[in-house]
C-alpha cells in the first residue's frame, strides 16, 4: 500500500478555513501501547502522552500553512507515524512528511499503483519477507533474499516496490513505530551479474528514501554470507549512508553466530 492510498483527506487550500466543514470527521486515535513501550516512546522518543494530541494537532497545522497543496493525509494516527520517527521534532518530523510524498512522485516506476497485486510475482518469490517472531529487542526482521531474483523476469524496481510496501504495512503497527525494525539481508548465491543491477542510481534513490522520506526507525542492517562483490556494492552504497546509519551496518560473513 503506498503512502499515498493512505491520504483520504488532504490538508485545505490556503485561505479557506472553512474547507474543513465538509470533511468528514478523522478516526478518533486511540493508542495501542503497552504501558512499557509507553515508557520506552518517553525515554527514547520524547514522545509525553499527555502532550501528545496537541503534539499531533501542531504538525497538521504546520502542513496546512507551509503546505496547504501537499496531498497528505492529516489523521492523527498518520502523522504521529512522523514525529515518533524524528522524536518529536516538529520542523524534523514535517520535513519528513514533506520528503515522504517528494519520494513518492519523483520514483513513479516505484510507487505508482503499489499495491500488493500489482507486484505478486515478486511478493511469492521470497525476495523480501517478515520473519515470524520477533528479536528479542521486540522489533520484526525483515529479510531480503535476493538469490529469489531472476533479473530476466523483472527488473529490479520490482523488488524495491516489494520493500517499501512492505515497510508500509509494518509502519502501520505503533509497536514497530516505536521499537523500529531490523533488516536482515542474506547475499548467498549472489552472482556479479546480479550485483550489478544494484548501481549507483538505485542505490542513491533508496537510501535516500529510507534515511530522509519514510517514517521508521532502522535499528540495525545485518549483512550475512556475502560474497567478496559485496565490499566493492558497500563502497557504492556507504557515500549516501550518514553516520548514524553507516554505523548500524554489521558483515557477518559466514559467521551466523555473530548474529545474537
Amino acid at each position: 500500500m503506498s503512502g499515498d492510498s493512505d491520504c483520504t483527506r488532504t490538508s485545505p487550500s490556503a485561505g479557506s478555513p472553512s474547507d474543513n466543514e465538509f470533511l468528514p470527521d478523522r478516526p478518533k486515535y486511540v493508542c495501542s501501547l503497552s504501558p512499557d513501550l509507553i515508557t520506552k516512546a518517553r525515554e527514547e522518543l520524547q514522545e509525553k502522552p499527555e502532550w501528545r494530541l496537541r503534539d499531533v494537532q501542531a504538525l497538521r497545522d504546520m502542513v496546512c500553512k507551509d503546505y496547504p497543496s501537499l496531498g497528505t493525509c492529516l489523521d492523527d494516527a498518520f502523522l504521529l507515524r512522523f514525529l515518533r520517527a524524528r522524536k518529536f521534532d516538529y520542523d524534523r518530523a514535517l520535513q519528513l512528511l514533506v520528503n515522504y510524498h517528494t519520494c513518492r512522485r519523483s520514483w513513479p516506476e516505484v510507487f505508482n499503483n503499489l499495491k500488493p497485486s500489482a507486484i505478486k510475482p515478486v511478493l511469492e518469490s521470497g525476495f523480501v519477507t517478515v520473519l515470524p517472531r520477533l528479536d528479542p529487542e521486540g522489533r520484526h526482521v525483515v529479510c531480503i533474499r535476493p538469490d529469489r531474483w531472476t533479473p530476466s523476469n523483472y527488473p529490479i524496481t520490482e523488488n524495491i516496490r516489494a520493500i517499501y510496501l512492505t515497510l508500509e504495512k509494518l509502519i502501520q503497527s505503533e509497536e514497530t513505530q516505536v521499537n523500529g525494525i531490523v533488516i536482515l539481508a542474506d547475499y548467498k548465491g549472489v552472482s556479479l551479474s546480479k550485483a550489478s543491477h544494484f548501481g549507483p542510481f538505485v542505490a542513491k534513490k533508496v537510501i535516500g528514501i529510507l534515511q530522509d522520506g519514510f517514517p521508521i526507525r532502522i535499528k540495525a542492517v545485518n549483512i550475512i554470507n556475502e560474497p567478496r562483490i559485496f565490499k566493492g556494492i558497500f563502497a557504492i552504497i556507504k557515500p549516501f549512508l550518514k553516520e548514524k546509519i553507516a554505523n548500524r551496518f554489521f558483515l557477518h560473513g559466514c559467521d551466523l553466530n555473530s548474529l545474537h
